[in-house]
């Protein structure tokens, strides 16, 4: 079973941190210098459990009025448990408690089908993030 809670005491952060460390740097090769970033003090940082094992994160940062959801991620053992899109979910869910009509996201190419199943709209030009090739999504709420 997937749950999801707000991130809230230092273990709980550390976790999020770890989980990001192990798919972002050491899965995907970014540069630990770029992950993490200034937003992180300022968001609110999810953690995905898998029958109560740490397994995922994501985040939300609030510009203006719209959530940026970001750093969303998994471990490999736990992808396709349904931990990703219950992480979106909650930060959706989130976002439309602070009264944000949309949420925008940066998502890697080869997550495009998953967000557009989740209701998520491509748009603008393909952009590189940490040396990844991402786009921009949307989607209101």
């Amino acid at each position: 079973m997937v749950t999801v809670e707000l991130a809230s005491d230092a273990l709980e952060r550390a976790l999020v941190f770890t989980i990001r460390g192990a798919v972002f740097v050491a899965e995907q090769q970014v540069p630990v210098d770029e992950e993490p970033d200034s937003r992180d003090r300022d968001a609110d940082h999810l953690l995905a459990r898998l029958d109560g094992s740490p397994v995922g994160t994501g985040r939300m940062v609030v510009e203006g009025e719209q959530g940026l959801l970001g750093r969303l991620a998994v471990l490999p053992h736990a992808r396709g448990t349904g931990a990703g899109k219950a992480l979106v979910d909650g930060l959706e869910e989130r976002a439309a408690k602070r009264g944000l009509a949309v949420v925008e996201l940066h998502a890697q190419l080869h997550a495009r089908g998953f967000y557009e199943r989740l209701g998520y709209a491509a748009h603008g030009e393909r952009f590189l993030e940490a040396g990844i090739p991402h786009l921009h999504m949307r989607k209101e709420l």
